[in-house]
């Protein structure tokens, strides 16, 4: 490409910018870390000692899982550290709203969780109810960044990121997940989604087939990442916009890497109950760890690369909607451990496409 009579490139945000010429602050970190395993381990145990997955507060419960990580590092960020680009003190742009909403969407969700743990029989009106505050975040998000300008996120580390990427890594994902559940029928590792039951109900209306189909495939894929947004926000704030730059003073690789294995363990407790991997806990664990790390680096390389955060909600997002859709919709593997997708094949893709990502100069450029 061309760089002649390029404009200079903008600022990164402090939150996503290459430190590797700063030393890791271990006392921080080690807060963080404590502060978010504490918090999601404690509720996993809860949920494990009343009847785990089969508990109607499951799904809350999961949701609220994902708040965990941003809420830790926006806790501490907020009140305790000072040198933090969000410390109330020193904040003074609009996003400091955000950050209020945000910790008040994550004991909202506590409260919800708390009640269906309680009164099983409001699981329904709960989870009706989470809908709510989720577009309420998402509507004072885009409000701050119209009325604020594009110094609102960025500055504090929160920046969105360039559209065009948005785009071009959205659209892998979704090609990537596709090829996944191809390959799953190639070789004969499931079998196709039976959607008759699902079609039945709708013949009433004289919705062509193709039509439901192609409906629920916009819903899921595109709109739903949107919907999601503000709950992987919660993943991403702690892991990308906190911890990956706490790391990156291992160098980028070794940081990011770090980071993956930290964020695979920190699903253990579910994996264990039989989440993604049923009858799988230990081999379960393991391959949610090399997911983690996989997906750290695709992750990870989308911020940088895009120089924004938002990216990174973005794509959990449409990961964990095009590949429910794919499941659900298309193909459902026998055995999640021993198929593409997030079991040992599908890591096998997953590695080539970080090797190819870890072709790219960024990873040597230093600020």
């Amino acid at each position: 490409m061309n760089m002649e009579n390029q404009p200079p490139a903008a600022p990164i945000p402090a939150a996503v910018k290459p430190a590797s010429h700063k030393p890791v602050n271990w006392k921080q970190v080690g807060a963080f870390l404590a502060l978010t395993f504490g918090l999601t381990w404690g509720l996993d145990l809860a949920l494990y000692l009343t009847g785990g997955l089969q508990n109607p507060a499951a799904i809350t419960a999961l949701q609220l899982q994902m708040l965990l990580p941003a809420f830790s590092a926006m806790l501490l960020g907020m009140f305790f550290w000072a040198d933090s680009p969000i410390n109330i003190k020193t904040n003074r742009s609009r996003s400091r709203w955000f950050t209020w909403f945000f910790l008040a969407l994550t004991l909202v969700y506590i409260a919800g969780v708390t009640a269906v743990f309680i009164q099983p029989a409001l699981v329904q009106t709960v989870n009706s109810v989470m809908l709510l505050p989720s577009l309420i975040g998402l509507v004072l998000l885009i409000v701050l960044r119209a009325t604020g300008g594009k110094k609102t996120f960025t500055s504090v580390g929160m920046g969105g990121g360039q559209p065009k990427l948005w785009f071009l890594f959205g659209l892998g994902v979704v090609l990537f997940m596709g090829l996944q559940s191809l390959l799953n029928w190639i070789f004969k590792l499931g079998t196709p989604v039976d959607l008759t039951p699902l079609f039945a109900q709708i013949t009433a209306t004289g919705i062509p087939q193709q039509a439901l189909f192609a409906l629920v495939a916009i819903q899921a894929i595109l709109l739903g990442p949107f919907l999601g947004l503000i709950v992987t926000f919660g993943e991403e704030y702690g892991w990308r916009g906190y911890l990956q730059p706490a790391l990156l003073g291992l160098g980028k690789v070794r940081g990011i890497a770090l980071v993956g294995i930290i964020w695979g363990i920190w699903h253990w407790p579910v994996i264990w109950m039989g989440y993604n991997f049923p009858g799988h806990p230990y081999l379960g664990s393991l391959l949610m760890t090399l997911f983690c790390i996989g997906l750290a680096f695709f992750l990870g390389y989308a911020v940088l690369k895009a120089r924004g955060l938002w990216i990174s909600a973005f794509l959990h997002a449409l990961v964990n909607q095009s590949l429910s859709f794919f499941v659900a919709m298309v193909y459902k593997p026998t055995d999640m451990a021993f198929s593409f997708g997030v079991g040992i094949a599908g890591l096998v893709l997953i590695a080539l496409v970080v090797l190819l990502i870890l072709r790219d100069p960024l990873w040597k450029e230093t600020d």
